[in-house]
């Protein structure tokens, strides 16, 4: 894996699966995003003042926050985030929210438009298991 790094984020780039992902934040506030080559290709460029604004035009995968706003809450936009991200530390932190709290999110805001098909597919497999399980 290489990996690239600045103050608040890392970016990393797994030549085996050819994904690029990358990690905004640390500690208990974090974001995890699968991010284009070209945004990996940019993100340490001298000319891009904050590289945690162009990550964040990725595909956001995984969300903790506990900024004393309120209770923490981790929020697992997509739950591959662990086999596309296996380099970072998380941790889940105070509240996880449920699938179908995550799913409305998703639906509601624009920012989180890009992981639309792959929750819609998800809840089309849950829904599909739940009622294979009551027809037993």
């Amino acid at each position: 894996m290489e990996f690239k790094k600045g103050i608040g984020w890392r970016c990393c780039y797994d030549p085996e699966t050819g994904l690029y992902t990358a990690e905004v934040g640390g500690g208990p506030n974090h974001d995890l995003y699968e991010i284009t080559k070209e945004i990996y290709d940019r993100v340490d460029d001298t000319d891009v003042e904050y590289p945690s604004s162009l990550i964040s035009k990725g595909r956001h995968l995984y969300m903790a926050v506990d900024d004393r706003c309120g209770p923490p809450y981790t929020v697992v936009l997509d739950t591959d985030y662990q086999r596309l991200c296996p380099w970072a530390e998380t941790k889940i932190s105070g509240t996880l929210w449920d699938e179908d709290m995550t799913d409305a999110a998703v639906e509601v805001f624009a920012s989180e438009a890009d992981n639309r098909e792959q929750r819609r597919k998800k809840r089309a497999q849950r829904k599909k298991q739940s009622e294979s399980t009551d027809n037993t």
